[in-house]
């Protein structure tokens, strides 16, 4: 892998003030990138989708692999998946091989170590399905509970079928075990013990917002449709009874965008951007951006900046369009509030003042 340092100065007007930001491209060559977590101030540690795990030093640019033990299989959208560092632990997320080429979007805990880490799984998405599509796959922590998005693996329906995983926002404990106080223990008695909210799609994008302390995704539609909204228990987004505003493929009608009864997203995408990674932001870089949703997408290659109170959305700003590719992941760096990202054509890219 070679370095490569690259230094984009731009000036994004809004209608109250201009805010000038700088990117650089701090690293480059990396395989289909997929996600990364700070493990401090200086160290990131980053996957690549065909399944290697990385530590990557800000200061020297130096990177190593970092050896695992995970079944994984690199097929369609699956992977090695997202990585979330906490408290000397490393969870990820993956495609797991369970033979007769059928995968689930699962999830590991292991001990962070910078040569090698042994990882023991935490929770398997059953069934497991013979798809390469729609992993969902991203982790969050609150409250010592981890939250994790199971896609619906492009099964449509099973996202309405609380007796199975796919389509889904799981939450358990971080050592695995079921929180008494899911929605099954509540008021969903047919649910599966570790479901907080059916009805999602690909959510690929998960925050939590460090202002109202609420979970917030971000999740693919079909054609049309993406939309970013809050995790809610025991609710259900609608899919794939609701169609969001999107359309199949083909053209032809899902359904309504919404209706009564199901959670109702904060803000739509028609036609689709495939928002893909999410953060609530809060820093001293950009202090005139706290509080707002930044939402990074593929297909059109943006930076978005959405501002929202509650669940009402209030207006959408594009920060930068088409400049580093397909973006598949956004972190803020809490020391600095400098945010990094990583672009599927390898680039891990820095942006600052």
């Amino acid at each position: 892998m070679k370095k490569l340092f690259l230094l984009i100065f731009l000036l994004i007007y809004s209608n109250s003030h201009a805010s000038e930001f700088k990117l650089e491209k701090i690293f480059d060559n990396l395989n289909k990138p997929w996600s990364l977590s700070f493990v401090d101030k200086e160290n990131i540690i980053l996957t690549e989708k065909a399944g290697r795990l990385f530590l990557f030093n800000l200061q020297s640019k130096n990177i190593a692999e970092i050896q695992h033990n995970l079944s994984l299989i690199n097929l369609g959208q699956g992977g090695l998946l997202d990585v979330l560092y906490k408290d000397q632990q490393i969870y990820i997320s993956y495609s797991e091989n369970r033979g007769n080429w059928k995968t689930s979007t699962s999830v590991a805990k292991g001990l962070f170590n910078k040569k090698s880490i042994k990882f023991r799984n935490i929770f398997r998405a059953e069934p497991p399905i013979e798809s390469g599509y729609h992993f969902g796959s991203r982790l969050v922590i609150k409250d010592n509970n981890l939250f994790i998005t199971a896609g619906e693996r492009g099964k449509g329906m099973i996202a309405q079928d609380p007796s199975k995983h796919p389509g889904s926002i799981i939450r358990i404990n971080l050592d695995g075990s079921i929180p008494k106080n899911n929605p099954k223990f509540k008021n969903r008695d047919e649910w599966l013990p570790e479901i907080f909210q059916i009805g999602v799609r690909n959510p690929q994008g998960i925050a939590l917002s460090p202002y109202d302390n609420k979970i917030y995704l971000t999740n693919h539609g079909a054609k049309g449709g993406d939309w970013f909204g809050a995790a809610n228990f025991g609710e259900n987004y609608g899919w794939k009874i609701l169609g969001w505003g999107g359309t199949n493929y083909s053209g032809t009608k899902i359904g309504p965008k919404w209706k009564p009864g199901f959670t109702k997203a904060i803000k739509y995408w028609v036609p689709s951007i495939a928002v893909s990674a999410i953060t609530i932001y809060k820093g001293d870089t950009f202090k005139e951006w706290n509080g707002n949703a930044l939402i990074t997408s593929l297909k059109d290659q943006s930076l978005r900046k959405v501002q929202f109170k509650g669940n009402k959305f209030i207006k959408e700003e594009i920060i930068f369009q088409g400049i580093i590719g397909r973006i598949r992941d956004i972190k803020i760096q809490k020391e600095t509030g400098d945010l990094y990202m990583l672009s599927d054509n390898g680039g891990l890219w820095r942006m600052y003042k």
